[in-house]
């Protein structure tokens, strides 16, 4: 009998072995989260992109960002009001969120 897995686990594998898809994703959960405002559906989604990209230290390394930052982020009420004044700024400038990659691809095709 085939082993299932869980979902969650598939999805962070399938973004940490295509970079350009992560992008789309975290792309998609923005522009979802700008929609509907669903914080808990973004905070989740958002949780899946950065375990695909190493996880809260290895990310923070990468942007030099503090780790306790980054966590009390994904796991407090401040980040409602930092999101929801995100989205407000963002409607009135009658601008959608985009992310974009601006890292070098790191196996280029030869």
């Amino acid at each position: 009998m085939r082993k299932m897995g869980n979902w969650r686990e598939y999805q962070i594998r399938r973004l940490a072995n295509d970079q350009e898809e992560a992008i789309d994703y975290l792309q998609l959960t923005l522009e979802e989260y700008h929609a509907d405002g669903d914080l808990t559906f973004f905070l989740k989604e958002l949780r899946v992109f950065i375990a695909s990209q190493g996880g809260v230290v290895e990310l923070c390394k990468r942007t030099g960002m503090d780790t306790e930052t980054l966590s009390d982020m994904l796991s407090n009420e401040d980040a409602t009001q930092l999101l929801d004044t995100f989205s407000t700024l963002l409607n009135a400038l009658k601008h959608p969120p985009v992310i974009e990659d601006t890292h070098p691809i790191r196996n280029p095709p030869l």
